[in-house]
């Protein structure tokens, strides 16, 4: 019970599209947690295109811009079906809560630093992968002391891949103003800002939730 009140909050799991993939995985020997595995291997070859992608050009670097936008994708619908498998169709595995939570921190890194390599910046990747695995830390927290996740943004995760994937697509069309990865740039630069934030919100909303007398903390 503890495990769903705490789930994201996402209306694509009401979609009929993901109701039947769901059912579909569902009815194979997949588990959910190598579904959350999949995700995993989705960030990887989308943070290796991004890598890629640095001293390229032309329709190449255009094809690696498209693969990685499409596996930054893959790897959300990832994070979809693992819990729909796991929580609706009752398929969820003793250790499924380090399958839930572990990879998408090692996705995150993948494709931020993926990122950050394109555009010859590790130290604004890992500023921005510091800062993600901050805010989903003081969700965790939120979980641990008994007030719940708080997935508030502007920058949760989903916010941030899609921001990521927008970029990608936008960067297709550098080539108009000789760009050179400054809309990759630009868009770590709003990760690092907006997850800094996003940290300091939920932080200051669990304090406040924590000083609510007890019977409250839930509302």
């Amino acid at each position: 019970m503890t495990e769903v009140k705490n789930r994201r909050p996402l209306a694509s799991r009401q979609a009929g599209w993901a109701v039947r993939i769901s059912r579909w995985l569902a009815g194979t020997r997949i588990t959910p947690n190598q579904i959350s595995m999949a995700g995993m291997i989705a960030a990887l070859i989308a943070g290796a295109c991004f890598w890629a992608a640095d001293g390229v050009s032309g329709g190449l670097r255009s094809l690696l811009f498209v693969a990685a936008a499409l596996f930054v994708q893959l790897r959300l619908l990832c994070n979809l079906f693992d819990g729909m498998v796991a929580i609706e169709a009752g398929r969820a595995s003793p250790d499924g809560g380090f399958w839930n939570e572990f990879p998408d921190r090692i996705s995150d890194m993948l494709i931020l630093m993926g990122v950050a390599l394109c555009i010859e910046s590790p130290a604004l990747g890992w500023a921005a992968t510091g800062f993600a695995f901050l805010t989903a830390y003081v969700r965790e927290l939120g979980v641990n002391v008994g007030a719940g996740a708080d997935f508030a943004g502007p920058m949760a995760k989903p916010h941030r891949m899609a921001l990521v994937t927008l970029a990608a697509i936008v960067s297709l069309a550098e080539p108009w103003w000789n760009g050179t990865g400054q809309v990759l740039r630009v868009a770590l630069w709003v990760i690092i800002i907006g997850a800094a934030f996003t940290a300091l919100r939920r932080a200051w909303r669990l304090v406040g939730k924590l000083r609510r007398p007890k019977q409250d903390r839930a509302r």
